[in-house]
């Protein structure tokens, strides 16, 4: 399934010319049933068709003669100089696209400049992809039933060097993603959740018809109930930046800001969860505005380049996380395939930036936008 907007794929064997481009190059080299576990969303898809679509329809109106030149596409997230506004989104086993996973993605990220966010569900330990990483590693944490696991993942995470620890809080069980399901989906033998005491993924390998083990897997792993309580008690325990992942209502956003959070991130998990909530971008504007500057706040959820970006921050977004073009990248080509996707991403970044008459993102915040024009 293509998302509503896409460039279409390139019509010749040359080199990759945007991010989309990368969408046909893996899709021919994956497993139709791993192109489906990466490309799918929930029940209908509703959602996350909707996230491309409702950033098709936000039009940026660019300024003129303003003398900015060539811009500076640095920024700053969570209180740190980054080479774009943009960190790579927490993806699970990312050795399903390639051999090396998520050290091929955590280092092209780190010679990027950019964080990279590393999953609970990892199938790389915090530790190698720390030691694989020159830029600023995040920590993605679901809440799990085991508090004492939540709670030794927290260690090890500040103990390898983590310089922030996103929480993501809209994932109480998986949604019903049916692709999984009519495929049966598993993971291969080789695929661990390598961050989980051995014996604790076995569900995660047991294909049954009719089933996704992935689900069946995180059902009994992850905690159903998690609540503010739990956010307090996690802010208490770290000093690192926090970030709250899943939030689409503005009444959440204020209450993890009471909580103390640093940053609250925007996101209806790529259209993974409930089939019917908006499109990330839709929320975005009403998020800023109930935050106020108290924190940062960041998109998630059918980022797809440069343009996007710019959309992001003329809403008022401090960055965006980008998610399954770099798996695309990685599955076509490995470490050499995600930089290549990286520094596309950055030459259409400063074009945006260029075309808008901005000479740093500062000034792409305080550009107009309309909204189905």
């Amino acid at each position: 399934m293509t998302d509503p907007g896409d460039i279409p794929p390139p019509s010749t064997a040359g080199p990759p010319a945007c991010l989309a481009d990368f969408a046909a190059l893996a899709r021919a080299v994956l497993a139709p049933d791993i192109w489906d576990f990466v490309d799918g969303g929930s029940g209908a898809e509703i959602t996350r068709a909707a996230n491309r679509a409702a950033l098709n329809r936000v039009a940026v109106l660019p300024r003129v003669l303003t003398g900015a030149g060539s811009p500076r596409i640095g920024a700053s997230l969570l209180g740190r100089e980054q080479a774009m506004p943009v960190a790579v989104a927490p993806m699970a086993y990312q050795k399903l696209l390639h051999p090396d996973g998520e050290l091929a993605l955590a280092a092209a990220a780190g010679a990027a400049g950019l964080p990279y966010t590393l999953s609970t569900l990892s199938s790389v330990s915090i530790e190698e992809v720390a030691a694989a990483t020159d830029g600023p590693l995040w920590f993605q944490l679901y809440w799990l039933r085991d508090r004492g696991l939540v709670a030794d993942l927290l260690d090890r995470a500040t103990a390898a060097g983590s310089t922030a620890l996103m929480v993501t809080v809209d994932v109480p069980v998986l949604g019903r993603r049916l692709r999984d399901v009519r495929n049966a989906f598993a993971l291969p033998a080789h695929v661990t959740a390598a961050n989980l005491p051995r014996g604790r993924d076995e569900l995660a390998h047991a294909g049954t018809p009719g089933v996704s083990a992935i689900a069946a897997h995180t059902g009994a792993l992850f905690a159903p109930a998690l609540s503010w309580s739990d956010l307090e008690w996690l802010r208490a325990r770290t000093e690192l930046p926090l970030l709250v992942k899943g939030i689409l209502d503005r009444r959440d956003a204020v209450r993890a800001v009471q909580t103390g959070v640093d940053a609250v991130v925007v996101s209806n998990h790529g259209g993974r969860q409930l089939d019917g909530a908006p499109a990330s971008v839709s929320m975005l504007p009403e998020v800023v505005a109930a935050v106020d500057g108290r924190a940062e706040v960041l998109l998630d959820s059918g980022v797809r380049g440069g343009g996007d970006v710019l959309r992001a921050l003329a809403l008022g977004a401090a960055g965006v996380l980008l998610g399954r073009p770099l798996l695309w990248a990685l599955a076509a080509g490995g470490r050499g395939g995600v930089e290549t996707a990286l520094a596309l991403l950055a030459a259409e970044w400063r074009d945006a930036l260029t075309l808008s008459g901005c000479a740093d993102p500062a000034e792409a915040r305080r550009l107009r936008t309309v909204t189905g024009g």
